[in-house]
């Protein structure tokens, strides 16, 4: 028996997900913002209490990577890797937009392409591409929307964006190819990736993981660059 408990702190929602052998089971999800330190212990409790079981039942923690929110990283991230600790029990890391991609396979229309996006401030969102079988045709990153953003695909192909990112593709893109949906990543779209990693045995390090924090790596990089450049 697989008892998974999968966090998802990364962007204004806060939700958890509880799910038996890869089915869910109890969930807990809120949108208000600034919430996450405050809900996220009761949203567990309450997902296992509702199930029948309690954390010592638990096989495992998945919980969502990033890249997204710095404090909401940081807060499930925290909470996970404290349960792990005290449970003795293996941590997993999600990669946030990998299992956001599974959003689309709510959505009823034709396309060839997933690109979903967080917020990543400014004109800037994280993003991934997949095609619809759900293989990453190009790794996360942050970009910079612009008009010409993804004209490649849009040219000849249906793309699908949805997330809180989307909102700036949808102001600057404009293609009849563009489908743009209201979607936000979710605990529950991360059960298929937790319960794969998990039958693999796909574990992260407990005292050595960190939240991927997309965006400040890329700055430090930058800064270490133009050091360099000074010294030059």
């Amino acid at each position: 028996m697989a008892l998974i408990l999968n966090i998802e702190t990364s962007t204004a929602i806060c939700s958890v997900a509880l799910a038996l052998n890869g089915q869910l089971i109890a969930f807990r999800e809120t949108s208000n913002s600034n919430s996450h330190s405050l809900m996220l212990g009761s949203f567990i409790e309450d997902t296992l209490s509702e199930s029948g079981f309690n954390s010592k039942d638990l096989a495992a923690v998945a919980v969502s990577e990033g890249p997204g929110s710095y404090t909401g990283l940081r807060i499930g991230v925290s909470l996970a890797k404290g349960l792990c600790y005290s449970l003795d029990i293996p941590l997993i890391a999600v990669p946030t937009l990998l299992a956001f991609a599974n959003a689309a396979k709510e959505i009823d229309e034709e396309y060839s392409f997933i690109i979903p996006m967080i917020d990543a401030r400014r004109l800037d969102v994280y993003t991934s591409i997949f095609d619809k079988s759900f293989e990453e045709l190009e790794r996360v990153k942050a970009i910079t929307i612009d008009q010409n953003s993804f004209s490649n695909l849009l040219l000849k192909s249906k793309v699908l964006f949805f997330g809180d990112g989307s909102v700036k593709c949808k102001g600057v893109i404009n293609s009849e190819n563009a489908i743009f949906k209201d979607m936000l990543p979710s605990a529950r779209y991360m059960i298929p990736l937790a319960e794969s990693f998990f039958n693999e045995n796909i574990f992260t390090n407990l005292a050595y993981f960190e939240p991927l924090y997309l965006k400040e790596f890329e700055a430090k990089i930058s800064l270490v660059k133009g050091l360099e450049n000074n010294r030059k």
